[in-house]
C-alpha cells in the first residue's frame, strides 16, 4: 500500500517550484509543499528587515556525503533553530557558539540543502532559484507579515 507521506527536501521544493512554467503551477507547488521552515527561509531571505548575524559569504564547511535520504538531518527539521542566526533571534548566544552551531547543522544536512541555507544567510536565494520572488512568495502567502513593505 503506497503512502503519500515523504516529504521532499526543501532544495526539491524550490527546484520544481523554480522549473514550473507558470505562476499558478509555482502558487500550486508552494502550497502544497508549504511549511513553518520553508515560509521562515523565504522570510529571512526577501524581509530586509531580518538581518543575519553570520558572517557573509563561502562557509568552509565538509559537506556530508551520505546518499540522499540517509545519514543527514532534514531542513524541514531544523527550522526551530533559525532564529540562533538572525539578529533578535538569540542575541544573548556567543558568536562562537551561534557559528558552531550552523556549522554542525550545513555539514549535516544534504548538501542541496545546505546550500539553500547558506544562500538564505546571504540573502541571495535568487541567485540560484531565479524564479522565484518576493513577490511570488507574497501572493502565495498572503499572511506572512513582512516588516518592511516594499
Amino acid at each position: 500500500m503506497a503512502t503519500d507521506t515523504y516529504r521532499p527536501l526543501i532544495s526539491e521544493v524550490l527546484r520544481k517550484v523554480n522549473n514550473a512554467k507558470t505562476k499558478a503551477e509555482k502558487t500550486a507547488l508552494l502550497l502544497k509543499y508549504n511549511s513553518q521552515t520553508l515560509r521562515s527561509l523565504f522570510i529571512w531571505n526577501f524581509d530586509e528587515t531580518v538581518v543575519s548575524i553570520l558572517p557573509e559569504g563561502d562557509v568552509p564547511y565538509t559537506p556530508n556525503p551520505a546518499p540522499e535520504g540517509t545519514d543527514h538531518i532534514l531542513l524541514e527539521n531544523e527550522g526551530k533553530k533559525l532564529f540562533y542566526f538572525v539578529k533578535g533571534g538569540a542575541d544573548n548566544v556567543k558568536q562562537s557558539k551561534r557559528e558552531q552551531i550552523f556549522l554542525g547543522m550545513i555539514e549535516n544536512l544534504h548538501p542541496d540543502e545546505a546550500e539553500v541555507l547558506i544562500l538564505v544567510k546571504d540573502k541571495k536565494l535568487q541567485k540560484k532559484y531565479t524564479r522565484i520572488s518576493r513577490a511570488l512568495i507574497e501572493e502565495t502567502f498572503p499572511q506572512i507579515q513582512w516588516g518592511n513593505r516594499s
